[in-house]
């Protein structure tokens, strides 16, 4: 329970940089995902996990490829912002 509830913890600050910032970040709970979007393109959307890797903890693409380390949520979000801009 403790993975899940550190999962979260990353997930939900990594939502709070991508509000902050205009997109959608949409926390699921079981397995916790963020599903986030850009509310003027409901189409442009991406899923984004949290996890547990030797070097510590990471976010990562819905296909497999890390987006950043889950400790530094800003330089994340705007990787996530910058793919999402450009489909």
């Amino acid at each position: 329970m403790a993975v899940e509830h550190t999962r979260t913890y990353f997930l939900g600050k990594l939502a709070a940089e991508l509000e902050r910032r205009g997109l959608t970040a949409t926390l699921r709970a079981d397995p916790p995902v963020l599903r986030v979007s850009d509310p003027d393109t409901a189409l442009l959307a991406e899923t984004v996990d949290c996890v547990p890797l030797p070097d510590g903890w990471f976010y990562r693409w819905s296909w497999g490829e890390l987006v950043g380390q889950a400790d530094e949520p800003v330089p994340a979000a705007e990787r996530i912002i910058r793919v999402l801009s450009r489909r």
